[in-house]
């Protein structure tokens, strides 16, 4: 190659490194040479890779018209589905779920490690090939001519080929053994060896006898990576513990929101009657308009309420749907059918705080993060010694070629000899990163044996006020349970005394009011309950167990330590939970029915064992009999106070409403006057207006 066409191929070399230059970006294949970033390049977001929400119906709402197909479900099924769809580990916060950032491939992720550290005891094969050719120009005389001088050089062809094979041991040793090559071809000249090859076989050892050296410090970051893969599964074991004792809150919940609703709508449908009773009784002058207001108010407010209530069992419910992987919406209505129970719990306080200290998770977790700082314990103290090795070596050399006389020519096995032995020493003087190091673990240890005694103390004092919990929510139900029959009682008292006319309005709404909410009372009491049991079994860590949930292991095919050359080796891809056993009772009634659902006193329905047709009713004569004849007086006559005796019992019942009624609600307290002497009813018209249709 002549200069000419060598400055030829420099330029098109340098022609073709700039115009990559110039066009070179990060998204190209192979850039040569790239520019700057100067400014923040954003993409758009259709450009990104595209994921869609699932598709679903509209979501329920309070004000939603479609009727929705009831699907009767038992908390075992939702706790089975829950499990079936735990990819992510869902959690209850309040009123909505959120993810709780496990998933069933953390542990398997972590488990990956224990290789990753083991590695280190892997053996090492290298192997390195060189071919090269020296050619060093030299001055010489010339043998030939005296004074003249010539520049000569002589060729050397050769080739190196070094192998190596290394291995670590759990004593922290190193032990080698390797094989060398060197071959050379020389010209001009006649040489003694011409090509030649030297050989070198070695084998060698490395033990460090301070740093570095012992079972223990080399085995540590091994058994760290298996900690860290244990307390990633107890991290997803608490999630899932969680997550079921997310789902009977959440089950629960459900079942106090649609019993609350009930009670709603009951007190709403007496009160619709109570309204229209008034109404007619009203345009006979047998009550007053502010009756009527007080009811409506009180009407209007329950309505108001149960919008709440609405919004808050629709709430629950997309809640439940969120914890088992259901979407907001699928055209069903989820129908608990599984009964609440209400038999009292009696607990084993010294059991309960054993099997908290060996089964809850996060005292597990604890637990285990001590012994990962046992380790590094280790590791800090062979870290803080200076550095001692004794190193031995031996080595056989050979050495081949040809003669000028074209002879093949070696040299004999084991001929040629080296070994060496020896011990290296050296340290940082003073230590100080080290054993800073070492401080730093030691009180790294002593800051994690705290914790796990204030874990413990925590754990007691959780469980105490569970237990107190527990113990009060099921006093609170026999309370509340004890209201509702009283209330009912009471609320069916009072609309037969408001039936007929012996009763007063304020005592028929108070009634009302009571019973709607001794019902719900009892059911979140109830419910609460048995959400306190469930957590219970959560802070005792045996929520799983008792519901017969455990774990495995899945597995896939990926490549194993021999490569390609073997077919694949399993291994872990996730840890799932199992699904549950059966543990509770299925109903063929929505669980709301536990609380012994029935109407009180209908209104809108006849009395039974009564004869309309023969039924003797007085006169309003003969009722207002205690009511003095009014005499005639001019309008400016202010009339005298009657006596208290002398009351009829029809002015005392509109007083004591009145007076009932201003206590409530401020209002125009207008009332129909009533004539003085009014015209006699007949009994078809006072039957009609103490029973309308």
């Amino acid at each position: 190659m002549d200069a000419n066409h060598r400055s030829r191929t420099f330029a098109v070399m340098a022609m073709a490194l700039i115009i990559s230059a110039k066009t070179a970006v990060a998204q190209r294949p192979l850039p040569t040479l790239l520019p700057g970033q100067r400014t923040v390049q954003v993409r758009d977001p259709s450009q990104l890779v595209k994921y869609r929400i699932q598709d679903s119906a509209p979501p329920p709402t309070v004000s939603s018209k479609g009727e929705l197909e009831a699907v009767p479900v038992s908390l075992d099924e939702v706790i089975r589905i829950s499990l079936d769809r735990t990819d992510v580990v869902r959690i209850l916060a309040g009123t909505m779920a959120v993810s709780s950032g496990r998933s069933i491939y953390d542990a398997a992720i972590i488990n990956t490690t224990i290789d990753q550290s083991n590695a280190r005891f892997d053996p090492v094969l290298s192997s390195s090939n060189t071919f090269n050719t020296l050619e060093s120009p030299q001055a010489i005389f010339n043998p030939l001519v005296p004074g003249q001088t010539l520049i000569n050089g002589i060729r050397t062809d050769g080739f190196t080929n070094s192998t190596n094979l290394t291995k670590l041991n759990a004593l922290g040793g190193t032990a080698g053994l390797g094989f060398g090559s060197i071959g050379r071809d020389f010209s001009p000249g006649i040489y003694a060896l011409n090509p030649q090859t030297a050989t070198a076989t070695t084998l060698n050892y490395t033990q460090p006898l301070l740093r570095g050296a012992g079972f223990g410090p080399n085995m540590a970051p091994i058994v760290i990576a298996r900690i860290n893969t244990e307390l990633s599964f107890f991290q997803l074991k608490d999630s899932v513990q969680e997550m079921v004792r997310g789902v009977m809150e959440a089950y629960w919940s459900l079942v106090a929101a649609r019993t609350d609703v009930w009670s709603k709508q009951q007190q709403i449908e007496q009160l619709e009657e109570v309204v229209r009773r008034i109404k007619t009784r009203v345009k006979v002058d047998l009550d007053n308009r502010a009756d009527l207001s007080q009811v409506q108010v009180t009407l209007a407010n329950t309505r108001a309420a149960l919008i709440t209530s609405r919004a808050n069992m629709i709430q629950r419910e997309d809640a439940l749907r969120n914890l088992i992987g259901m979407p907001p919406s699928d055209g069903k209505r989820l129908v608990p059918h599984t009964p609440p129970t209400d038999e009292r719990f009696e607990p084993d306080w010294s059991r309960i705080l054993e099997i908290a200290s060996e089964r809850r998770p996060d005292l597990i977790e604890l637990k285990l993060i001590i012994e990962a700082d046992e380790q590094q314990i280790v590791i800090a103290k062979n870290s803080a010694l200076p550095q001692l090795d004794g190193v031995a070596l031996y080595r056989w050399n050979g050495l081949e070629g040809t003669t000028p006389a074209g002879a093949q020519l070696q040299s004999g096995a084991g001929a040629n000899t080296d070994w060496t032995l020896g011990v290296n020493f050296s340290v940082p003087l003073g230590l100080r990163q080290s054993r800073a190091g070492l401080r730093q673990r030691e009180l790294t240890i002593v800051r994690d044996r705290i914790n796990l005694q204030q874990g413990l103390h925590q754990a007691s004092h959780l469980l105490a006020t569970n237990l107190r919990t527990l113990d009060q929510s099921y006093e609170l139900y026999l309370a509340f349970r004890e209201v509702r029959e009283a209330a009912k009682t009471n609320l069916d008292y009072q609309l037969a005394k408001y039936r007929t006319g012996t009763g007063i309005l304020i005592n028929v709404l108070q009634g009302v009011t009571d019973w709607g909410n001794a019902i719900s009372n009892e059911a979140n009491s109830l419910a609460n309950y048995n959400t306190t049991l469930a957590t219970l079994e959560r802070q005792t860590g045996t929520i799983l167990e008792t519901h017969g949930v455990y774990f495995y292991e899945e597995r896939y095919g990926s490549i194993g330590p021999l490569g390609c050359f073997v077919a694949d080796v399993c291994y872990t891809s996730d840890t799932r939970p199992t699904t549950n056993e059966d543990r509770y009772l299925k109903s063929n009634r929505p669980a709301e029915e536990k609380f012994e659902l029935e109407q009180p006193f209908d209104l809108k329905k006849k009395p039974a064992n009564i004869d309309y047709d023969n039924i003797d009713l007085p006169t309003l004569e003969e009722s207002l009999d205690s009511v003095p004849p009014e005499p005639d007086r001019n309008p400016t006559d202010v009339p005298p106070n009657p006596s208290p005796d002398k009351t009829s019992r029809r002015d005392r019942v509109d007083s004591e409403e009145l007076t009932a009624s201003s206590r409530i609600v401020t209002l125009p307290l207008s009332r129909d006057v009533v004539p003085a002497n009014p015209k006699p009813k007949s009994l078809r018209q006072r039957v009609s207006a103490w029973f309308p249709r």
